[in-house]
């Protein structure tokens, strides 16, 4: 689980997504063990982003059980089943602040 999330966070910072962070939900919530939350700078930037994890963890036989969004690019979420992705704009970001709604969630630093 670690190794995804590590290799997330590369694959973000390769295609340089902003202010990545790591939530863990183990001892809050069933529906995940973990968020990733990242911004995206533009609508592209979003796409861009979700397209080069789902294409990388491909190669790596890593599939997303489900995945919505992208089609706006402003707000895409990418499920990998313990592991959920999360990349916004920035507006959306701070309007929904689940770093904020997660309070009760350990921040993993990498």
């Amino acid at each position: 689980m670690e190794k995804l999330i590590k290799r997330i966070h590369e694959l973000l910072e390769d295609k340089k997504a902003q202010d990545i962070v790591t939530l863990s939900l183990k001892e809050v919530t069933t529906i995940a063990d973990y968020f990733v939350v990242a911004t995206g700078t533009s609508s592209r930037h979003i796409v861009a982003l979700s397209d080069y994890i789902e294409e990388e963890l491909a190669k790596e036989h890593i599939h997303p059980k489900h995945k919505e969004g992208k089609r706006l690019g402003e707000w895409v979420l990418m499920d990998y089943s313990d592991v959920v992705v999360h990349i916004f704009n920035k507006d959306l970001r701070e309007y929904y602040d689940l770093e904020r709604i997660w309070n009760d969630a350990k921040r993993i630093e990498l």
